[in-house]
C-alpha cells in the first residue's frame, strides 16, 4: 500500500459533528458555486456526508467523498493538490473538518458552500436524490433522444416461449450478476458488449436483449451495440432484472455463465466498429509520448488514465499509474471515478475496442477532453490490483490484536467490537456480536457500551480501522486494532454471523442501499427506483447545468440535449 503521510491533521473531538468556520477557509454563496460549475473550469465538487445521507439529496454534479472515508477517497478523486475544491454537505456541519484535513493532506484551493445544500435550496436551485445522477440520468436522455428500442419482460419470456432465436447479455459485473440474473442469459459487462458480441451471436437474426438490475447500463449497453453498427436487432429489457422480478418471473441466483472472449476474427470486426462509431463522436487517439507530456502537465491540469478493461485484465499487467476503472462502470458512475469536473482523461485497454466505445459515452456525457490511449506499449507494465493511495494524519500507531486473542475475548465476552467498514457487508458477515458504526456516528454507539469496556475496531483490511482508533483517541477512549481486518479473520476461518441489524448504528446512512439490498419492501423499493430513474429528463432540464450531446449512430457530429 502506498501511504503518503502530511502535515497535521487537526481533528475537533469525535463526539461533536459541527466545526465552527474556520476564517482562513473561502465560504462562497449558491449563486458563487452555481458559476463555478458553469464556468468550464476544472471543479472538484465533494459532499463530505456519508453515501446513505447523500443519496436522499445533494448537487447534481457533487461527488460523494464522505468524511468517514475521506483519507481512502480523495487521492482517487481529486489527485491534483492544486485543483479548486468546493466541498457542501448539510448546514456546514462537516465541511471545516473536511477542509483542515484536506488542508493538512497538501490541497490549496478550498472552499465550502455556505449555508450547505439547504441554501443551495433556499436560493430555488435543484437538489437531487441517489446516487451517480448524472449517468443515470443521461441514460434516460439517451432513450429519449433515440428511441434505443426495448421489450417488457413478459414479451421477452413470450418469445422465448415461441422458439425465438434470443441471447440474453447481461451487462453488469459478475458480482452483480450472481445475486440474480435472467435465466439463461450470460454476463457481458457494458464495455465488454461490442467487444464480444460478434463471437456471441453468430447468426444475423438471432434477436440480442440486453439487461442490467434497472435502466441505465441497459439502455447504454443496447444504444452501444446499435451505435458500433452490430447487424442484429437489439433491445434493452425494460426495466432490467427488476422488472423480470415486478413481473412475477422468476430470476435466477448465483449463475457465472459469461460471454466468451471474441476470437481474433470477432475482435477484428468489433474493432472496426469502434472506430467508426468513436471517429463520429470526436474521440481522439493519443500516443504514448502525448501521454508523458500530459503527465508532465499533471500539476496544472488533472489527469485520469483509466484502464478499462476487466479487473482481472488490468491485475495481470497495467500501465503504470494507471487505475482499474471497467468501461461499463465508468459510464454507469462516473463521480466514482473522476471527482474532478472538466479533467483530462485517457482511456486504455490493450485491442481497441472497450477504450473507444467507453470513450465516446464520456465524450456524450459532456466531459471535454478525452483521449484514447494507442494500446499498452512496450515497456514494463505492473502487476498486481490497483494500489490504495491513502492519506493519513500525524497520530501514533494504534495497538493491535490479532485474531485468535479477539477470538478468545469474544468468547469470554470481555470486548466491544466495532466494525466501520460497509454496513452492507456487515448484514452480509460480521465478527459475532460486534457493532457496526461510522467514524461520525461513534458519540452515538459509545453511549451504549460501559465507559470502561475495552474496545476492537475493524475493517476491511484494517486500515480504516487505525483512522477510526485515532478519533477515537483524540475522544478519550483508547482501542485496539485487529490486525488484517476482518478479511484477516475470515482467513483464519474463525465463525462469523450474519444480520444483527439492531447492531447497526444509522442504518442506511454510511452507504446507499440498492432496492434489492433492503430486508422489507423490496418490490416498494424497486417501483421508487425505476419512477425515480424516469422522473431525471424533466429535472435535469430544471437544473439547467448538465452538457449532454447526443450522437446519433449515423451522425458525424451530436447535439445537445
Amino acid at each position: 500500500m502506498d501511504e503518503r503521510i502530511h502535515p497535521s491533521d487537526a481533528r475537533p473531538d469525535a463526539s461533536d459533528d459541527r466545526v465552527a468556520p474556520v476564517a482562513s477557509v473561502p465560504r462562497l454563496g449558491a449563486q458563487e458555486v452555481k458559476a463555478a460549475i458553469r464556468d468550464g473550469r476544472e471543479l472538484a465538487l465533494l459532499d463530505v456526508r456519508d453515501e446513505g445521507v447523500f443519496a436522499k439529496k445533494h448537487l447534481l454534479f457533487a461527488a460523494s467523498a464522505p468524511l468517514s472515508r475521506l483519507e481512502l477517497v480523495i487521492d482517487r478523486l481529486v489527485p491534483r493538490r492544486s485543483a479548486r475544491i468546493v466541498l457542501t454537505d448539510e448546514r456546514e456541519d462537516l465541511v471545516h473538518r473536511a477542509a483542515e484535513k484536506l488542508a493538512g493532506w497538501g490541497y490549496r484551493d478550498v472552499s465550502v458552500l455556505r449555508g450547505g445544500i439547504e441554501a443551495w435550496r433556499e436560493a430555488g436551485y435543484e437538489l437531487f436524490s441517489g446516487v451517480h445522477v448524472p449517468s443515470k440520468a443521461f441514460g434516460e436522455i439517451v432513450e429519449h433522444e433515440l428511441g434505443t428500442p426495448r421489450l417488457e419482460a413478459r414479451d421477452i419470456q413470450a418469445l422465448r416461449e415461441q422458439g425465438t432465436d434470443l441471447v440474453v447479455l447481461d451487462s453488469r459485473p459478475i458480482e452483480e450478476f450472481r445475486v440474480m440474473s435472467i435465466p439463461g442469459g450470460l454476463d457481458c459487462p457494458g464495455a465488454e458488449l461490442v467487444h464480444r458480441v460478434n463471437e456471441v451471436v453468430r447468426s444475423p437474426d438471432t434477436l440480442v436483449v440486453v439487461s442490467c438490475a434497472g435502466r441505465t447500463r441497459s439502455i447504454i449497453g443496447a444504444q452501444s451495440l446499435i451505435n458500433a453498427g452490430v447487424r442484429n436487432r437489439v433491445v434493452a429489457l425494460k426495466d432490467g432484472t427488476m422488472g423480470w422480478h415486478l413481473a412475477g418471473l422468476p430470476l435466477a441466483h448465483g449463475e457465472t455463465r459469461t460471454a466468451p472472449p471474441p476470437s481474433a476474427e470477432a475482435l477484428a470486426r468489433s474493432q472496426a466498429q469502434a472506430r467508426a462509431f468513436a471517429t463520429r463522436a470526436g474521440v481522439g487517439t493519443i500516443t504514448h509520448a502525448d501521454l508523458a507530456r500530459f503527465r508532465s502537465e499533471a500539476g496544472r491540469r488533472s489527469l485520469f488514465v483509466l484502464d478499462v478493461r476487466s479487473p482481472e485484465e488490468y491485475a495481470s499487467g497495467h500501465l503504470p499509474g494507471s487505475r482499474s476503472a471497467p468501461g461499463g462502470q465508468l459510464v454507469q458512475s462516473t463521480d466514482l471515478y473522476i471527482g474532478t469536473l472538466n479533467a483530462r482523461i485517457v482511456l486504455v485497454d490493450r485491442e481497441g475496442v472497450r477504450a473507444p466505445m467507453t470513450a465516446s459515452w464520456l465524450v456524450q456525457l459532456g466531459w471535454p477532453e478525452v483521449h484514447v490511449l494507442d494500446g499498452l506499449g512496450t515497456g514494463e507494465l505492473e502487476t498486481g490490483p490497483e494500489p490504495v493511495r491513502v492519506q493519513s494524519g500525524q497520530g501514533s500507531d494504534p495497538a493491535w490484536t490479532d485474531p485468535h486473542t479477539l477470538r478468545d475475548l469474544v468468547d469470554r465476552n470481555d470486548v466491544v467490537v466495532i466494525d466501520v467498514e460497509n454496513s452492507l457487508e456487515f448484514r452480509k458477515r460480521h465478527i459475532p456480536g460486534a457493532w457496526f458504526a461510522t467514524r461520525r456516528r461513534f458519540h452515538d454507539l459509545l453511549g451504549k457500551v460501559p465507559t470502561d469496556a475495552a474496545i476492537v475496531l475493524t475493517s476491511r483490511d484494517g486500515v480504516l480501522a487505525t483512522f477510526a482508533a485515532e478519533d477515537l483517541a483524540v475522544g478519550g477512549r483508547e482501542a485496539r486494532v485487529l490486525l488484517g481486518g476482518t478479511a484477516a479473520w475470515i482467513a483464519a476461518k474463525l465463525p462469523l454471523e450474519e444480520g444483527s441489524e439492531d447492531r447497526v448504528i444509522g442504518i442506511g446512512e454510511d452507504v446507499w442501499y440498492k432496492p434489492y439490498d433492503w430486508t422489507t419492501d423490496q418490490e416498494a423499493h424497486m417501483r421508487g427506483y425505476l419512477s425515480w430513474e424516469v422522473g431525471l429528463v424533466e429535472q435535469i432540464e430544471r437544473d439547467g447545468d448538465a452538457r449532454f450531446r447526443i450522437v446519433r449512430p449515423d451522425d458525424d457530429g451530436g447535439q445537445a440535449a
